[in-house]
């Protein structure tokens, strides 16, 4: 089984590498960009053959390691 993930930031949370590629783009002359927003995809392969386990390995590897709760929100499919 599949896991993607997908880790963002939190609305309100300042985003330096969001605005760097945001002054980028500008620089390359890409107009109309009017907010960026950097995050991580992960894709994690599992044995796990049962849904519902899958699931709550993906909960506990993001609360223990791949998020920061604080300031980071995540999300995820499962995919066999």
């Amino acid at each position: 089984m599949k896991a993607r993930i997908r880790i963002t930031l939190k609305h309100g949370v300042l985003d330096p590498q969001g605005k760097a590629i945001q002054n980028a783009l500008a620089a390359l002359g890409i107009s109309g960009v009017e907010d960026v927003r950097q995050g991580k995809y992960i894709e994690v392969q599992l044995t796990e053959t049962s849904e519902e386990r899958a699931k709550e390995t993906i909960e506990r590897m993001c609360r223990d390691l791949l998020a920061n709760s604080v300031i980071e929100n995540y999300s995820y499919e499962l995919a066999s």
